[in-house]
């Protein structure tokens, strides 16, 4: 589509979404949020390293290894002394970005959650973070001294269970720490039987009791659904924003996509792919940890990878490689997503009229909400997006269609 903005036209007949178009104030306040959002992540990706180098260099790290060590001599006493020191002070560190960031989404309208409210949600996420990294730098530790040199492999087997764990756990515990969740045919049931119609259709039925409202719009103006959890847990999750500011037809398409992630089992192949992306990731931590400490291990006062200042190393080294691995994580997530733009496209044809101009048009109205990048540089695209650009996944909705070329579709036959 073109860089310039273009004010969408007032035909007398029903106007085809084909492009992704904006008011020019929409336009160039969707350009200033995106291109703010993309140099605050590159921002806080640098200070991250530079905090934790910080704490290294300056000795903060062998200080609060020191202290645990005076509290007592058994080791699980330090780490619950040692780890939350250091997270919490990383945590205070990345706190101005944070601000800076919820300032951009209230000036940008895009959040309207009060600052005593964040920062509500801000210390109790901190808190969470803190919990659980002191959990897992005990296990990481006791199994270091059990095996120096393979706890790589050997940590490896209770993190994985600790991910699925978490998975599981995340919308039962976690998540309404945050929001508030109600069953979907409480307020909706229209909506819950129009589901149960696409669920036939496609012939995997998804019951009631796994869809969820968010009632997202005492904290935000944007709009989104997703799945989450495993097993027991699965669930489909609709904000109540998305309701509320599309048509019935087009949150139907929102929820056919979601659907699509539940029905092609995305939450479980990410989380085998997952699993299999820490074995390497863990590798690469035991490789970067021995790298570092043997260069500057006397400098930060590290006596060896089991003192316990050398996570503040680890979590410099994982730092570096989620940066980057986020083309290759964020890409096999784009490939998810348009897999179930597919499957949403497929399971509302012949059950809601004209489904590819509503399925367009849903995209439209995503993005003037969520204000949306038109034309977001390659380089980003490939680093940071998660989803295919929307302008794209606009374009594809009027562009997909197997049956009139007599093609069989892709997932719902």
């Amino acid at each position: 589509m073109s860089d310039k903005p273009s004010a969408p036209s007032q035909p007398s007949e029903p106007t085809r979404t084909e492009q992704y178009t904006l008011s020019r104030e929409r336009y160039e306040k969707a350009v200033a949020y995106s291109r703010a959002g993309y140099t605050l992540y590159f921002v806080s990706c640098f200070l991250g390293v530079v905090f934790l180098l910080l704490i290294l260099r300056l000795g903060l790290a062998a200080k609060f290894r020191n202290a645990a060590e005076n509290v007592s001599d058994k080791r699980w006493i330090q780490g619950l002394v040692f780890a939350p020191l250091l997270l919490v002070t990383i945590d205070i560190l990345e706190l101005p970005l944070r601000i800076y960031w919820h300032s951009l989404s209230l000036r940008y309208e895009q959040s309207i959650q009060g600052w005593g409210s964040w920062l509500w949600d801000w210390t109790k996420g901190n808190f969470l973070g803190t919990a659980f990294g002191a959990v897992i730098a005990l296990i990481l530790f006791a199994v270091m001294r059990f095996s120096p040199r393979r706890w790589w492999l050997y940590f490896w087997f209770p993190a994985v269970l600790v991910l699925f764990g978490l998975i599981f756990i995340t919308p039962l515990v976690i998540d309404p720490l945050f929001n508030k969740f109600e069953p979907l045919n409480k307020q909706h049931p229209d909506l819950v039987a129009s589901i149960e119609k696409l669920t036939e259709h496609a012939r995997v039925p998804i019951p009631p009791n796994r869809m969820f409202l968010m009632i997202a719009s005492k904290k935000t103006n944007q709009i989104n659904a997703y799945v989450t959890g495993l097993g027991a847990s699965k669930r489909v999750v609709i904000w109540d924003t998305t309701i509320q500011k599309m048509t019935s037809n087009e949150a139907l398409f929102i929820v056919g996509h979601e659907l699509g992630h539940y029905v092609l089992g995305h939450v479980r192949q990410g989380f085998l792919l997952g699993s299999v992306g820490l074995l390497f990731a863990l590798y690469f931590l035991f490789r970067g940890l021995h790298w570092a400490l043997d260069r500057w291990a006397k400098d930060w006062r590290i006596y060896g990878q089991e003192d316990w200042a050398s996570l503040a190393v680890l979590l410099l080294v994982l730092q570096v490689l989620l940066f980057v691995s986020s083309p290759v994580t964020n890409g096999f997530s784009r490939m998810q997503e348009h897999a179930a733009d597919v499957y949403g496209l497929e399971v509302i044809h012949g059950l809601v009229p004209n489904s590819e101009e509503v399925a367009a048009h849903a995209f439209q109205v995503l993005g003037e909400l969520d204000l949306a990048d038109p034309n977001p540089p390659a380089f980003i695209k490939l680093w940071l997006y998660s989803h295919p650009p929307l302008a794209e996944r606009l374009v594809f909705a009027h562009s997909y269609d197997p049956w009139s070329k007599g093609e069989t579709p892709k997932y719902v036959k």
